[in-house]
């Protein structure tokens, strides 16, 4: 069994969602061959010479799930793109690169995090290109401490600001892109998340049945998507 989640935005002022998610660590996972986390996986991460005691804790809950069997892999989704190798080191996760490949149920899967989709969204692409820009990248990591949380707290106001003055289709993903991606990569299933839109989109591609299952983010509930021999079900539940 392999288990895939996404957008979760741990934060200290969410003890509810930490709560669910260490209990999914504990019931759930341990269960697993493998844990996805496609994402989003903390609400903001300045670096990892910045960790505070809430996120140690939370790698050393991976740690454990880690040391019982499960591999975990971890992407980047756009609020956590500065998690780097220390971090990974310490919850015994590994850092996959955004899109990748794997094999799930004996076929090719695309994983992607989903923002980079949302292409419609020409003003957020323009700032993602800058962000993730190794030149960036490097930067930001050696600013102070004090300075990488103000922008950090600037940039997280004119996301939502900018999120709730948008339509809909914009911060969705192009429709187009989902056979364009599919296409470049031989795939017939892709599994992302960002957008908190969960479903299983069913598609046609070139004459012969593809899919596109969209994680749900960690709010009002949690969201998990199961992969066996029974196939791809996403379920939700009870965050208490």
């Amino acid at each position: 069994m392999i288990l895939l989640i996404s957008d979760l935005h741990l934060e200290e002022e969410r003890p509810d969602i930490t709560r669910a998610f260490l209990r999914f660590l504990q019931t759930r996972a341990p269960r697993a061959e493998a844990l996805y986390i496609l994402g989003d996986f903390f609400e903001a991460w300045i670096g990892d010479d910045a960790m505070t005691p809430f996120q140690h804790s939370i790698a050393r809950a991976l740690r454990k799930l880690a040391d019982g069997g499960t591999r975990i892999f971890l992407m980047h989704g756009n609020r956590d793109f500065m998690i780097g190798s220390a971090f990974c080191r310490e919850a015994g996760c590994t850092l996959m690169p955004d899109p990748s490949l794997v094999r799930m149920n004996g076929e090719p899967v695309l994983l992607m995090h989903g923002d980079s989709l949302c292409t419609q969204d020409q003003a957020y692409m323009r700032l993602r290109r800058w962000l993730r820009n190794p030149v960036t990248l490097f930067i930001l990591r050696h600013l102070p401490l004090t300075t990488r949380h103000k922008l950090a707290r600037k940039l997280r106001k004119e996301s939502r600001m900018q999120t709730r003055q948008k339509a809909a289709e914009i911060t969705d993903v192009t429709p187009e892109e989902i056979p364009r991606i599919l296409r470049q990569y031989g795939v017939r299933t892709l599994i992302h998340g960002h957008t908190h839109r969960p479903a299983s989109h069913e598609l046609n591609l070139d004459g012969r049945s593809a899919r596109r299952i969209v994680l749900g983010d960690w709010d009002r509930q949690g969201w998990a998507l199961q992969v066996d021999a029974q196939g791809f079900l996403q379920t939700p539940f009870d965050l208490d």
